[in-house]
């Protein structure tokens, strides 16, 4: 789950993902973070695949749409701070 908030609040489990984020991985560069992140898609991918039947669904449930729309204002925010920063 994408937490957009005060990172005080966050759930422990949260945070820590997100201190390893800041902490190693922001430092990678583009092509470092991207084949990082193909590297564990691809290792979901095999397990969603081997542990059960993977739905095709075309219809997007209540908790897609909350993850979109948490992860459409996180960008946007940071896009935004970005963009402010820049000035």
């Amino acid at each position: 789950m994408i937490y957009i908030g005060n990172r005080e609040t966050m759930p422990t489990r949260d945070r820590t993902i997100h201190e390893i984020y800041a902490n190693e991985l922001s430092n990678l560069s583009e092509e470092e973070q991207l084949r990082l992140a193909a590297l564990i898609l691809n290792n979901l991918t095999r397990k969603e695949t081997s542990n059960r039947e993977v739905s095709y669904s075309d219809t997007w449930t209540e908790e897609d749409m909350q993850d979109i729309a948490s992860f459409s204002l996180q960008n946007g925010a940071v896009s935004y701070e970005a963009e402010e920063s820049d000035r």
